[in-house]
């Protein structure tokens, strides 16, 4: 397993162009053990491409890719027994059974006793004896979930593991990868387009845009970049921005009605904004903190308009 001291992915500089397009650019990022690292990007972003390249199934333009201390970008494979791995679309023999195609990746890894504990840790017991090809999507989801952790690998990468799953079962998913991070101390890599649910999972999250790595972020700074405003309203709202002008406040007006105070002042001390206004005479009829949630901060970092727009770095 990777040292503390030496990263598990380490990317520098890491392009691939195909014919007038540029997929990957210029990225450069660092993943350490046990850390739950997901890449967050629109569709299109850059996601799948830079798995690809992480896992050697295709070569940069340019840049260094090392994986558990192996240079994949040279075409170095050593580290691939340590590495569990979903990309793209659920794949299995659709004749063989759950059980059956466990046992198959079982064999191919030389592992030993059976695939009854993996089965039983993907919630798949009750399909065990089903050919793949009659599995729900989301079942098929599970089952290649399962073909990447059999071999208890020290980095997980996956691509959109929620996909298919019902909301209980991507629950379901999000709790296995905390235990195998938190208590297993295994390292993983997922990508996603919903901020909102890997929030809830990641340590730190990149966000890709257009091929760009446009910010990095430990995943509980998030709040911290979430825009927050008082949204008041009152019988005259001219008369209450004048007064609150005259108080040192910044109000602006609303749409379509109302005031909005982004003041920290004022978002620290919304029973003060009241009282200025009771005693001003205009009493608000309306005060309320409204704050941005996770998606539309998202949506605001990679808008091409506004990619500075919460300063990440």
């Amino acid at each position: 397993m990777g040292s503390a001291e030496t990263p598990v992915i380490e990317v520098a500089g890491l392009t691939k162009r195909y014919t007038g397009v540029v997929a990957v650019d210029d990225v450069s990022l660092s993943v350490r053990t046990g850390q739950i690292y997901a890449l967050l990007g629109l569709n299109g972003a850059g996601k799948t491409t830079l798995i690809r390249l992480l896992l050697g199934m295709i070569a940069p333009t340019a840049g260094v890719v090392r994986v558990l201390g192996a240079d994949v970008s040279a075409g170095d494979r050593s580290a691939w027994a340590r590495v569990g791995y979903l990309v793209e679309a659920a794949a299995a023999y659709p004749e063989l059974t759950v059980r059956e195609n466990l046992e198959v990746v079982r064999r191919l890894r030389r592992l030993p006793g059976s695939a009854d504990d993996i089965i039983e840790r993907l919630a798949l017991t009750s399909y065990a004896d089903r050919r793949a090809r009659t599995l729900s999507l989301g079942n098929l989801q599970r089952l290649a979930l399962a073909r990447a952790l059999i071999h208890a690998p020290d980095l997980l990468i996956l691509d959109e593991p929620g996909n298919a799953l019902d909301p209980a079962g991507v629950a379901e998913i999000r709790l296995l990868l905390a235990d195998l991070a938190h208590q297993h101390g295994t390292t993983v890599l997922l990508s996603s387009h919903l901020l909102a649910e890997v929030a809830r999972l990641a340590t730190r999250i990149g966000i890709l845009h257009h091929g760009h790595l446009v910010g990095e972020h430990d995943a509980d700074q998030l709040d911290h970049h979430r825009r927050r405003h008082l949204h008041l309203a009152t019988p005259d709202d001219q008369a209450a921005q004048a007064l609150l002008h005259a108080h040192g406040y910044h109000p602006e007006p609303a749409t379509p009605t109302g005031l909005l105070l982004s003041d920290p002042r004022a978002l620290a001390g919304p029973a003060q904004v009241a009282t200025i206004l009771v005693h001003g005479g205009v009493p608000p009829t309306e005060l309320h903190l409204e704050e941005e949630d996770l998606e539309a901060l998202f949506l605001r970092t990679v808008a091409p308009e506004t990619e500075e727009g919460i300063g990440y770095a």
